[in-house]
């Protein structure tokens, strides 16, 4: 079944309606996901290399979809008074410095190293994902300033090196480093994730573009439905589905990282 879809994918031309609409398909419903919980990117990761795209080639052109759609979602947050725009621009300069040198690496590194990293680092995000973030919320009462500090300069920043070099896992992390260092409550910080997401991704979008590893036609078809999806998600809130859309990522990610691990080996 798997190598029927995955033959399908790689030997259907990119302009047909079948694939117009898979990818723009997949790209909402990795949008709907990636805002209510994070770490779907993966499976975009998973789409493209079955399309025949290399990880890095894969990394860099997820990188539009995300920028239309957190820019469509961090302005739905802000008319909605989650999002404050002075505490997110603190977040995102740090972000944004350390996202630099990520996809630096990103785009030297082979190919074969990116693929082992990631194998390694998505599983980790899955323990973030399957946190109940509500249940943290109510049994610890942080009450952490939202005046940046040089330690959180440090963390942020080094987050952000994580998300220049893969966007699967980023959001997690600027959300609950939010939570915990500034103070705020999740909804809050899920709005100061989008749009420290917004600041960073154009810089690691210009680095992975002037290396030329940017398939811009998938780029943009699959932008359309993380667009769509990322919108839907920010104003409709689904409690029923949410553990069921975690635990669907985890395993999809779980088995993408072994699948490098074992390709690499």
């Amino acid at each position: 079944m798997f190598s029927q879809i995955s033959d399908f994918l790689a030997n259907t031309p990119l302009w047909t309606p079948q694939m117009i609409a898979i990818l723009i398909g997949v790209g909402a419903f990795v949008g709907f996901i990636n805002t209510i919980a994070g770490l779907a990117t993966a499976i975009s990761y998973w789409l493209f290399m079955a399309m025949g795209m290399p990880i890095n080639i894969a990394n860099a052109t997820t990188r539009f979809g995300v920028l239309m759609q957190f820019s469509a979602t961090s302005a739905i947050f802000k008319k909605e008074g989650y999002l404050d725009l002075k505490v997110a621009t603190k977040v995102g300069i740090p972000v944004a410095i350390g996202a630099f040198a990520g996809a630096e690496l990103a785009a030297y590194l082979p190919a074969g190293i990116t693929e082992i990293v990631m194998a390694v680092m998505l599983p980790l995000m899955v323990v973030l994902l399957l946190i109940d973030k509500k249940k943290v919320e109510k049994k610890f009462s942080f009450t952490g300033s939202t005046e940046m500090t040089p330690l959180k300069y440090v963390v942020f920043t080094l987050i952000g090196i994580y998300g220049g070099f893969t966007h699967a896992g980023v959001g997690l992390l600027i959300m609950f480093g939010s939570f915990i260092f500034l103070g705020l409550d999740m909804i809050r910080s899920n709005a100061i994730k989008q749009f420290a997401v917004v600041i960073y991704t154009p810089i690691a979008l210009l680095i992975f573009a002037l290396h030329g590893q940017i398939n811009w036609p998938v780029a943009i078809i699959y932008s359309v439905g993380n667009i769509i999806g990322g919108i839907i998600a920010s104003k409709v809130a689904i409690k029923w589905g949410e553990r069921f859309i975690k635990i669907s990522v985890g395993v999809v990610v779980i088995t993408m990282s072994l699948w490098l691990i074992f390709k690499n080996i």
